[in-house]
Parts: structure tokens; sequence; C-alpha cells
């Protein structure tokens, strides 16, 4: 059976961690893998993290399933952190290994109610493709952010909504866009709710980076506004980034409709398809999440961290915009960019040249983990990039 088995690539971006550690200079900076750095480099553990485990290891009695659609208490907390108590909805959870897991069985679903094409904005991240491919769903793309302008295309985007079917899905990501960090206006959050719901479209919001835009509620106004507009949506929720548990593989996926009959019957179908995916989702993870969203000191210490990542990043994003300023006439835009991630108008061989030659490593496509970068490197990485980009 293996002999008939094409071998399959890495995948360029896990790839890109196995160089980067194989690489012996001590100077080397990873712009790649996008996770939360602090300015020593490290991914740490949140103060609100180690204090909700302490409190389950004091506290766990059990280490027996949860129900299959997971932690009912912690999807009920978090939903009122993402969707909040005024959409006019309702909403119905399922808890998922992770945020893809939550994408995974969003797009079966879609493909169990013959929902048969999602359109996807470009560039996006890599992995969406891939997920809704993998379900047999038409994948359709419009133009969301032009690299060379570093500007969103956001008539081209409208224009192509209106080519859409009544039914066909549409993937959105709620703030922190991934991979080019750029953002929709109030204005247009409120068009695009608008499109969406006088084409009868089911948008897929992606919340992967909650408050590490502008602000916890700030980063999902526009999700809650479309939510609001139309009749049904999907709703696929990450902890890993705002909670910072990367490796507990903590999410959700959440069924919003204009009655609970329709959501909770949503969840009914969402869970017969975890059940032959995965059967029960981790519980560790949502645990956690649990335990912080419940009180209201580890929740206050939490906001307090969450904070400081995202003034850290934005920090971050104004040092590198003022070092590249004398040569590159867009680099204002880093810094107006949020999240974890800008796109810089590179082409492949550069990219692998600032590899070879300098040990700065990012994927091919230019897309940078502001993470990534310390304060005193800011200065190396502008050097060689300005040549590049003015």
């Amino acid at each position: 059976m293996f002999d008939k088995l094409a071998s399959q690539p890495n995948d360029p971006l896990l790839a890109l961690i196995g160089l980067y550690n194989a690489d012996a200079r001590a100077d080397k900076i990873d712009l790649g893998v996008g996770v939360y750095r602090d300015d020593l480099g490290r991914t740490p553990v949140l103060r609100a993290v180690k204090a909700a485990e302490k409190q389950l290891l004091e506290t766990q009695e059990s280490k027996s399933y949860v129900a299959p659609e997971g932690d009912r208490v912690f999807l009920d907390l978090l939903w009122d952190l993402v969707g909040g108590k005024d959409t006019g909805k309702f909403a119905a959870g399922v808890q998922t290994p992770g945020g893809s897991g939550a994408l995974r069985l969003a797009s079966d679903l879609f493909a169990r109610a013959g929902t048969r094409r999602l359109w996807l904005g470009l560039p996006s991240w890599p992995n969406h493709a891939g997920i809704f491919g993998a379900t047999g769903l038409t994948v359709e793309t419009y133009p969301y952010f032009d690299v060379p302008t570093q500007s969103v295309r956001f008539a081209s985007m409208m224009k192509a909504m209106t080519g859409a079917q009544a039914g066909d899905a549409v993937l959105i990501h709620a703030s922190c866009h991934n991979p080019t960090g750029a953002g929709l206006t109030a204005a247009q959050w409120q068009e695009l709710a608008a499109i969406v719901a006088e084409r009868r479209l089911i948008p897929l919001i992606d919340s992967a980076y909650q408050g590490f835009g502008t602000g916890i509620d700030e980063d999902v106004a526009g999700l809650r506004q479309v939510i609001k507009a139309a009749p049904e949506a999907l709703v696929a929720v990450s902890c890993s980034k705002s909670f910072g548990i990367y490796r507990e593989r903590t999410g959700a996926i959440f069924a919003v409709a204009e009655t609970q009959t329709a959501a909770d019957i949503a969840r009914s179908n969402l869970v017969t398809m975890a059940r032959t995916s995965y059967s029960m989702p981790p519980d560790h993870g949502a645990a956690v999440v649990r335990t912080i969203l419940a009180s209201e000191t580890l929740r206050s210490d939490w906001v307090v961290e969450l904070n400081s990542m995202r003034d850290r990043l934005n920090g971050l994003r104004r040092e590198l915009a003022h070092a590249l300023s004398d040569g590159w006439q867009l680099a204002p835009q880093i810094a107006e960019q949020q999240g974890m991630f800008s796109l810089l108008p590179l082409s492949e061989s550069e990219v692998l040249d600032l590899r070879k030659d300098h040990g700065i490593y990012m994927p091919t496509s230019g897309r940078i983990n502001i993470a990534g970068l310390k304060s005193a490197d800011i200065a190396r990485v502008a050097s060689v990039l300005k040549p590049l980009l003015g």
C-alpha cells in the first residue's frame, strides 16, 4: 500500500524551523514561526496561566472525558469574550483542537449542508486553502491586500463579493490579519457586513488574535457587526495567541443563528463530525482558559499581560517603521498594521539571500513575525532591508 503513495513535501514554514535551528550563527534572527516572543526571544507562560494550572492541579478530581461538545462553561465564557452579549443572535459552540480544528469542522459543516463554494481573500494564512479544499469545497479567491503598496484592496474585494451567490461561504479575518497585519476600517466593516447580509452569504470568521491589535473588545467589533447582519455565521476561535497556550491546542467553533433551535441543530452536526474525527476534545487548555475567565483576579491579570504583549508588538512596529523610514516611503504602513505579522515586498531570491548572507529567517513570501524582533536587532534588520525595499 505504501508503495502507491507519493512522498509529500515538508510544510515550508515548519521546514524553516529546522533550517533556523541548524544555523550556528549567534546573531541569527527568526522572523518566521508565528508565535509571540518577548525581548529575550522566549515564548513565556503567562502568570495567569501558571496560576490557573496550579489551581487545577490542586482541585481537579478527574481525568475522564469531557462532553463530546467540550466544556460548556469554557464555551459560554469564551463566546461572551468573542461575541459579546448583544448580537441579537443565538450561538452554540463546540470545543476543538485549536483554531485549525475549528476551521476544519466549519469546512465539514459547509460540505454536509450543501455549501459548494468558499470565498478566500488573498493573501491569507497558507493553511486556509488546504483545509477547505480537503473537504471538497471549491475555493474562490478575492483580492484583499496589495503588497507593493501595502494597502487593503477594499474596492476590489467588494467588487468580487458581488459575484458570490446566496449560500456561498466567505472567510473573514476578525483582526490582526495573517499574513499582512492590515485590517479594515469601521466604515469598511459596515460595508462588508451589509453586502454579506444583502447577498445572504455565510461568513466564517477566523478569530485568532483577539487583544493583539487594539484591544479585547475593539478587535472583535467588526466580527460582532457581521454576525449581527448575517442570518447565519460560523466563528472559529483560537486561544493559542491570546492566552499563550499554543501547544495545548485550544479552540472552538461557534454556530450563530437567528434562533437557538437552528444554532443547536448546527452544533449537533458539528459534534457528530467531531466524533468521527477526533472523538473528544482535549481538556487542559480549555480548563485553563475557563479558570482564568471565571476568576475576576486571574482575568484582570491576564488582561494586564495581554495588554503588555500588544504594547510590545506596537512598539516594535514603530521602531521598525522609524528605522526603515529613510529608505522606504511605505515604512509608516508597518506601524499602522496590527498583530504579529507584516508582508514585505520581497522576492523569493531576496528572502533566500537574507537567510544565507545575514541569518535572517522568514518564509519566502516575505511575511515577517514582528514578535521575532528584538529592539537590539532592529537597526541591523532595517539596514539590510532598506536596499531591497527602497
